[in-house]
């Protein structure tokens, strides 16, 4: 067989990162439940007509049929295709499932998803997102617009305990783009945001090129738009976003309008400072180019990784979920734990006190005598202290060479019984990293707590 090529876009982790993956995700998934959310699982495919009626991402939809159709089939709403977010499924399983759910419902969801988009530092074609929503029924409280990212960045920031940087989370409200943009006169308020989307991407000579071109903008219209995407800080933002709107000549309808996003992402603001001081910001050139938005906006980056992008966004969205007789709003929020992923380990900011999960290799004397190791290791194992049994009943040094090779840290030699008049001895552990070895009872010898299993740490503590 030729050497395989690798796919790029579908990352696959070494065992000492998917060690720390699984850390990340047991912090992540711990911080949800602490907030009251419940786990589901949705399917990994929907209806090509609910896909492709979400935003922008049409072009990014990987399909999904049989390599022989059945004779005389033909292309359908009922064709299928790889969910690119979590979101689009958890509207579909809310509609599904209302009859059984308690609201407001809270759903946490760990799962992959599929965009076939370019691969680049930090994003790939098949990645884990870790997602929070909450959903209500008819109604559902703005005080949650406060609680999702502040949950989110909770959990982002359990994380330090394995070696990510701080996190940052940047704040809007569609409300407020929206009002302005119309108060402006750019009526096509979808394409000013996805115009203003890829600020971070195309600079603001790139989006004012594109108001221009795609839009028709003005001089003036096109200078008031990258000033409001210009404003960042705190809750005196909100002061300024009045000032520029007035200037800008917003009156009228669209000046209520704006007024109630203000409010909103005021009281955000306001009340996330005091339960994260520093962590929540106003930048009001957070657009989230999806459609569905439509109340407040988030997008998260790593501090002094700003380049890398955002690593956790989302927003509140009204009507995302309805049946035509209910609808529910909802808001959330998802985590890109594959982009953090990549970082952590691209930056070498992290590491796994060993790749295996391994705590005792029981060393096998002869073969014949295997069933006394494998005795050992039994007792171990049913004691919750991950062992395994040496391949082969080399020479000792060379099995301790292969626990070392393998990260092990401990070495088990078993006794002898004293059959044919020798003398018994006792089983001895040894620690290879110092050498120390030991007399040792499989009924009561446990290793150390922080070698009991593998750990994830910063890589600076290793």
């Amino acid at each position: 067989m030729p050497r395989p090529t690798p796919l790029s876009g579908f990352p696959e982790w070494l065992p000492a990162q998917r060690i720390i993956e699984q850390r990340a995700v047991e912090i992540i998934t711990r911080t949800f439940e602490l907030h009251g959310y419940a786990s589901v699982n949705t399917r990994a495919v929907e209806p090509l007509r609910e896909l492709l009626r979400k935003g922008e991402t049409s072009k990014e939809v990987y399909v999904l049929r049989r390599l022989h159709a059945e004779p005389g089939a033909s292309a359908s709403d009922d064709d299928l295709g790889l969910h690119f977010d979590l979101t689009v499924p958890f509207a579909r399983y809310v509609l599904e499932h209302a009859g059984h759910l308690t609201f407001p419902f809270k759903r946490y969801q760990v799962q992959p998803v599929w965009r076939g988009e370019r691969p680049q530092d930090g994003r790939f074609r098949e990645f884990w997102q870790a997602d929070i929503d909450v959903v209500g029924d008819g109604e559902l409280a703005d005080h949650f617009e406060v609680d999702v990212p502040l949950v989110a960045a909770e959990a982002l920031t359990a994380l330090r305990e394995i070696g990510l940087p701080p996190v940052r989370v940047m704040v809007n409200n569609r409300r407020v783009a929206d009002a302005f943009y119309r108060g402006i006169g750019l009526t096509d308020v979808d394409a000013v945001l996805q115009a203003v989307d890829k600020l971070a991407k195309i600079g603001a000579d790139g989006v004012a090129a594109l108001l221009r071109s795609e839009l028709g903008a003005s001089e003036d219209q096109v200078a008031a738009t990258l000033a409001l995407a210009g404003l960042s800080g705190g809750s005196e933002v909100v002061e300024q976003v009045r000032e520029l709107a007035a200037s800008s000549g917003v009156t009228g309808a669209e000046a209520v309008d704006l007024e109630a996003g203000l409010t909103q992402l005021q009281n955000l603001l306001v009340r996330a400072e005091t339960r994260a001081p520093g962590v929540v910001v106003a930048d009001l050139s957070i657009a989230r180019g999806l459609d569905y938005y439509t109340g407040a906006v988030y997008e998260t980056v790593l501090v002094g990784h700003e380049k890398l992008g955002s690593i956790c966004s989302g927003g509140r969205y009204d009507s995302l979920a309805t049946d035509g007789s209910r609808t529910f709003p909802g808001v959330g929020i998802s985590i890109g734990l594959s982009r953090v992923l990549s970082r952590l380990f691209s930056a070498g900011l992290a590491t796994a006190t060993r790749s295996v999960p391994t705590a005792v290799l029981i060393a096998v004397a002869q073969e014949d005598s295997r069933g006394r190791s494998d005795a050992v290791a039994t007792r171990l194992r049913a004691r919750g202290i991950p062992c395994d049994v040496a391949p082969a009943a080399a020479k000792f040094g060379k099995q301790i060479r292969y626990a070392d090779r393998r990260g092990i840290p401990f070495v088990w030699f078993p006794g002898t019984d004293g059959a044919d008049g020798a003398e018994s001895t006792a089983d001895t552990v040894k620690d290879i990293r110092t050498g120390d070895q030991v007399e040792a009872d499989a009924a009561t010898w446990t290793p150390p707590s922080e070698d009991l299993w593998p750990r994830a740490v910063p890589t600076s503590e290793s």
